[in-house]
Formats: structure tokens, C-alpha cells, sequence
């Protein structure tokens, strides 16, 4: 056996060091520093399943290479797939990180019961027992989903070959182990020495590998940060968990847009789908309450419209209080300053509270005009008159200006039953036979003559 060797690596970046230091040059972490023991030893590849072999990589001229579009796996969940890009793209490697107890194992339960695809979900946090117990309540009569209890990634690949899975999933990467290291699992070495098998068995065998990781408490992916660099997906799930609403977000696609958004409903027996997200971001009131505004806003593809609420109070002690959940709060800051330099709206003296609804985070330039409707709407406790909506940008002088793609939001807000929208003047919209009815507005003292006069 070879000579022992032991290396420092940071825990919070995975820095490599020669010696015990006790701040991280990279990250500037304090005692974050640590000995992992590195076994030197001749590594042998995984066995690749029988009838497969390994073709060596060849140079290709740039004019040789195909542009065929590359064959997606359904996995038969419309906002994962939406978010994906159109589906698993075979080979690839998909991390979802989120909070403990968010739903990032029943997610990729439900869609491993689901799929008509042979896959094999490997727990390393849970007995079999326990996720028959999730699978029962889920989808209980699947017949192409195997479960496997294993944490070490040499009996995982035997398994493999037995089993012969379309689709692997692991839960979690933190729990691998690999012979190769002797470390700890969870720890720096092992989680990138773990994920490097799975990507060299992804890439050999054309299978999709899904992992599911844990994060920091500062909301980052646990572990070193060259994983998020090695895997070609990185999601996101996040959401409330006093809340029943999940969102499902790309942080890294190489494969599609990182703009996608998918939304998903906590239930008893798994996670539902939301198809049309404006049914939770919209609330049902039929009486007309101030400080309440519709906004139509494009996440990706996807065009929304987002409820933004506001609350105008006199200040009780010195400063005012500016506080937004949703909303980037700088920006607050400046449409205020716009409302009262440009509309002479004195609000200096007074506190501003900003809400969206459904606990999505926007920042789409577009909600500008409603957040200004709303916080006027309160501030002189007027609601806005029923089925108005906004998409409009506001500059610091003052003036209304253009959203992109806004006749995708206009048919958006038909759709969903709003009869008036008020738009940027200067937006050429092309749209025939369209029963909204089209505010074209200028400047913030039009959008006032036409809400609050």
C-alpha cells in the first residue's frame, strides 16, 4: 500500500492547503481549516455494464460535430421539466440543494415513482421501510422504481451493473463515501471524489444522475464549491414550510435558461403541480381594500401577474421605516424618492411596508408601476378600481417606460379576466380584437389623473 498522505482543505470553500492555517486565504473564514487523511492508492474505474464499451474521445473539426437537437428524457413533471430546459438530458449530472425539510427527497420520490423509465433511487438517509412508508402515500404501485440503502459508492456501482437503471437519483451526496478516501463522509474530499465517480459513470454510460444536497446555513450548497462547478444542473427548491407553496429554481443550467421558475404545492400525498401560478399569487377578495395592486411580470417563459401590497403609516418615531419582503428594498428607496421629487408626493415623514404575495421574490423592472400604485393607493386610501393591472418600468425622471415581450402580458391578463392594464406610451403593441382595454401613460401624474382623480 502506498505512503499515507494528508492534505488541509477549508470547509466552507474547499481550498487546499499545505499546512494548518487559521484563515482561509479564499474565503476569509476564521477556524475553518482542517487534517483530512488522503489514501494514495491506484484507483480502478468502475466495471461499465456489460454490452457497453468506452469509446475514446476523438478531435472533431467544428464542421464535423452534429447539430442534432439532443434527445431529452420526459420525466413526466411539467414545472421540473419546464425549469430543466425541456426535460433530463442524458449523461447529465442535476444537484438539488434546499432547506431540511423543504421536500427535496418526496420531490424526487414522486418524480422517481412516476417516470416509465427504469431508475434507482439510492437513500443514504433513510431505510427502505421509510420510504416505502413516502412511496405508499405518493404513487404505491410503481414498477419501474428500485430502492437501494447503500452509502459507499463502490457497492452503489456494483448495484448499478446488476440493475442496469435508465435514471439514478442519490440522496444524499453528503452521505457517499469512497474507498479511495479516508475521510469522513460529508467531508471535503469525499464529496468531490464522490462526485467525480458519478459524473465519469454519467458521461461513460449516458445515464442522468440526479444528487440531492445539503445546504449551509448562510443558504449555499454544503461542501466544497468546485461542486457546483463540476455538475451541469444546479436547482434550487425553496419556499416557507409554515407555507404549503414550493418554488424550483435554476441556479446553473448548461443545458437551458436559468430565468425558469416552477411552482409546486405541499399535499398529503406529495407534491402538486401549479400549472397556473396567478391562482396563489392573486388573492380572492371581492371588496376593494387600499394599498393593494396587480402586477403582470415574465419569469422565464412564463408570464405571471403577482399581487403587491402596500402600507403608507405615519411614522411613530424619528426615521421612517422602509421594509419590502420580496422586493428589493434600495429600489423602494428610489421610487419613493421619484414619487416625491417628481410627483410632489411627501412620503419622507412617513413609514412604507411592501409585500408580494404567495412568498416569491420579483425582480423584474415591469412591477415598478404597480408598486408606485400600490403605495399611492394607501397612502390616500383609495383602493384601485377592480380588474386594473400594471407592466411598466419607472425611470427617475419620472416617466413611464417600456417592458419587453408586454403583448405576452396583456394576453396574460385578458386571460385571467382583468380588463384594464396600463402600459408605457412608448410600447408599439400590435395586438387586434383584444378586449382589455389599454392605458397608454406617460408619465406618473397620468397614471394618478386616471387611478386616484
Amino acid at each position: 500500500m502506498a505512503k499515507t498522505k494528508t492534505a488541509f482543505f477549508c470547509q466552507n470553500c474547499g481550498t487546499q492547503y499545505a499546512k494548518w492555517v487559521g484563515q482561509c486565504s479564499a474565503c476569509k473564514a476564521w477556524n475553518t481549516v482542517v487534517e483530512e487523511v488522503i489514501q494514495k492508492e491506484e484507483k480502478i474505474s468502475w466495471k461499465i455494464a456489460s454490452g457497453t464499451m468506452k469509446k475514446l474521445a476523438t478531435p472533431l473539426r467544428v464542421r464535423e460535430i452534429s447539430t442534432e437537437k439532443e434527445i431529452r428524457l420526459n420525466a413526466h413533471d411539467l414545472e421540473f421539466n419546464r425549469v430543466l430546459g425541456g426535460g433530463l438530458v442524458p449523461g447529465s449530472l442535476v444537484l438539488l440543494g434546499g432547506e431540511p425539510g423543504i421536500g427535496k427527497s418526496t420531490l424526487l420520490l414522486q418524480i422517481a415513482l412516476k417516470l416509465p423509465y427504469r431508475t434507482l433511487y439510492v437513500s443514504g438517509e433513510e431505510s427502505q421501510k421509510q420510504i416505502k412508508m413516502r412511496a405508499d402515500r405518493i404513487h404505491p404501485n410503481s414498477e419501474t422504481c428500485f430502492i437501494l440503502t447503500e452509502t459507499k459508492t463502490q457497492n452503489i456501482f456494483q448495484q448499478i451493473q446488476d440493475t442496469l437503471p435508465d435514471i439514478v437519483v442519490i440522496d444524499s451526496i453528503q452521505t457517499l463515501h469512497s474507498d479511495y478516501i479516508e475521510s469522513a463522509a460529508g467531508s471535503i474530499s469525499q464529496i468531490r471524489e464522490c462526485t467525480a465517480e458519478l459524473i465519469k459513470f454519467a458521461k461513460e454510460t449516458n445515464t442522468p444522475v440526479i444528487l440531492i444536497g445539503h445546504i449551509t446555513k448562510d443558504g449555499s450548497i454544503a461542501g466544497p464549491k468546485i461542486l457546483e462547478h463540476m455538475v451541469d444542473t444546479v436547482l434550487q427548491f425553496e419556499g416557507d414550510r409554515n407555507y404549503v407553496y414550493r418554488i424550483l429554481r435554476a441556479l446553473k443550467n448548461r443545458f437551458g435558461s436559468t430565468a425558469e421558475l416552477g411552482i409546486y404545492e405541499m399535499q398529503g400525498n406529495g407534491l402538486r403541480e401549479v400549472n397556473n401560478p396567478s391562482e396563489i399569487l392573486i388573492s380572492k377578495n371581492d371588496e376593494g381594500l387600499s394599498g393593494t395592486a396587480i402586477a403582470s411580470t415574465i419569469e422565464g417563459m412564463r408570464p405571471l401577474l403577482i399581487e403587491i401590497q402596500a402600507l403608507v403609516s405615519t411614522a411613530v418615531y424619528g426615521t421612517p421605516q422602509r421594509s419590502s419582503t420580496g422586493y428589493n428594498v434600495k429600489r423602494l428607496n428610489m421610487l419613493l424618492a421619484v414619487l416625491e421629487k417628481r410627483a410632489g408626493f411627501k412620503l419622507g415623514a412617513k413609514d412604507v411596508f411592501l409585500n408580494i404575495t404567495g412568498g416569491i421574490s420579483v425582480d423584474d423592472p415591469a412591477i415598478d408601476l404597480a408598486v408606485i400604485a400600490a403605495i399611492l393607493s394607501s397612502n390616500s386610501d383609495i383602493p384601485i378600481e377592480k380588474g386594473a393591472c400594471f407592466a411598466a418600468e419607472v425611470g427617475l425622471a419620472g416617466e413611464i417606460r417600456p417592458v419587453q415581450r408586454v403583448e405576452q402580458r396583456i394576453l396574460e391578463a385578458e386571460k385571467l379576466g382583468f380588463t384594464d392594464i396600463y402600459v408605457s406610451k412608448r410600447n408599439k403593441i400590435g395586438l387586434k380584437n383584444s378586449k382589455i382595454k389599454v392605458h397608454l401613460v406617460a408619465r406618473i401624474e397620468d397614471v394618478v389623473a386616471k387611478l386616484f382623480v
